[in-house]
């Protein structure tokens, strides 16, 4: 991707929303970094310079910038007048796109972005999306020689960048990875802003259109190497972790499954079965979490069901979600922890009709998921897209975070930035 001569390398769009205040905090931390390159020329880009200005003087106080204010850039636009999202694009490299639920908010944004020759990032955790953009944009985005990244938050760049992690540190060929996320509170719980409560409703509830999505795409499976990997029980006790597990909704599956696609048809890389799980900790929150989700399935499926949901997220969710979000105290206190158990065959043991012989357990780590690592895993995908370009596909197109990063330094940029990949433990069997 060549740097063109714009007037910003980067415009965070939806600056002033919940999630994209933080985003606008992290390129400006990003700025701040003495062993980083040169500063970067940026923008915020929304509907009201006076948020806007908010935003950034907000970030300025906190951030002990108080020129902060005079040094980024102010774009308005709408997402709502094709005419100013063009605009918008015509001042980019890459646009950051925090606007959601991106199922009704996101490919406008992609769209102007193409014909404007303008790579775009997102951190859209609905498969629907993700995978429709890619359907309708690839070709038009290679063609233009721009890089349309999705999913590229919490969802699902610890998932999909662990996976490949997983696989570059076992001594072998990793053929199947299961991955358990906790999620760690302080003493003042946890709480979700309901923009992704939204895009969760809208998701399950119109589940049908991409289930038709997918049989329309009409793909070849990607083949299973090794032994397939046994699917869990809805509730299931992982003995590692000492807890009971639930299967993870998120995209992270849809996400990774895509990714190991690209690697296998593109780079001849032998496909990674994955299974992703959230855990839940003892026989107590099971109970609750299935009370809700028997709530939230059951109200999904109807519109005066979603309306509700919608409505009251904060009464349907048990106090997970609200439309305030977290408070800082919150999100200061809180973290996450994604394990991977990997199992593969030495390079000496041949795969057919075999048992996987090697194990491999790795852990990525990090601080609170959606406010403050989220907003380091886009802009450091950011800064990825713009410093690395060698290492990128060789042309443009709808990839996801894995497909485009895997050959690329991302992994270190996370690292520096609190966002840990280890290995835990690895042995052969």
């Amino acid at each position: 991707m060549a740097v063109r001569q714009r007037p910003f390398h980067l415009v965070v769009f939806g600056a002033s929303g919940f999630t994209g205040q933080f985003v606008t905090e992290e390129v400006a931390r990003e700025q701040m970094d003495p062993e980083g390159s040169s500063r970067l020329a940026w923008a915020v880009a929304g509907r009201c310079r006076e948020k806007l200005q908010r935003v950034l003087e907000r970030a300025a106080q906190k951030l002990g910038r108080p020129t902060l204010p005079s040094e980024v850039g102010i774009i308005i636009c709408d997402i709502t007048t094709p005419g100013s999202l063009d605009e918008m694009a015509r001042q980019a490299t890459i646009v950051l796109n925090c606007v959601g639920p991106y199922r009704f908010y996101g490919e406008p944004v992609v769209k102007a972005c193409i014909e404007n020759g303008t790579s775009c990032i997102d951190i859209s955790g609905e498969p629907q999306f993700l995978e429709l953009m890619y359907w309708k944009y690839h070709q038009k985005a290679a063609e233009k020689g721009v890089y349309i990244i999705g999913s590229s938050g919490f969802d699902s760049i610890p998932a999909d960048m662990g996976v490949i992690y997983t696989s570059n540190k076992i001594n072998g060929t990793l053929t199947a990875v299961e991955s358990f996320l906790t999620i760690n509170s302080g003493p003042e719980g946890l709480c979700i802003h309901d923009g992704t409560w939204k895009s969760a409703v809208y998701g399950f509830g119109n589940q049908n259109q991409l289930k038709k999505l997918r049989n329309q795409s009409n793909l070849k499976p990607v083949p299973i190497v090794g032994a397939k990997l046994k699917r869990r029980w809805p509730v299931s006790y992982c003995r590692e972790l000492s807890s009971y597990s639930i299967p993870f909704l998120g995209a992270d599956v849809s996400v990774v499954k895509r990714t190991q696609r690209y690697l296998h048809e593109n780079l001849d890389q032998s496909p990674v079965q994955y299974a992703a799980y959230v855990t839940v900790g003892g026989i107590t929150s099971v109970i609750k979490l299935m009370f809700a989700g028997l709530f939230f399935l059951l109200f999904v499926k109807f519109g005066i069901g979603r309306q509700l949901l919608i409505r009251f997220p904060w009464l349907f969710s048990f106090g997970y979600f609200s439309k305030q979000g977290p408070t800082q105290k919150q999100i200061d206190a809180a973290s996450f922890t994604m394990t991977f158990f990997g199992q593969g065959y030495s390079h000496t043991c041949p795969i057919e009709n075999n048992k996987p012989n090697i194990r491999v357990c790795t852990q990525v780590k990090g601080p609170e998921a959606g406010y403050i690592a989220t907003p380091i895993a886009m802009v450091q995908a950011a800064m990825t897209l713009l410093n690395d370009v060698s290492n990128l596909p060789s042309v443009g197109g709808v990839f996801t975070p894995g497909a485009a990063f895997a050959k690329t330094k991302l992994i270190d940029r996370l690292n520096k930035r609190g966002l840990e990949f280890s290995v835990i433990s690895s042995s052969e069997v």
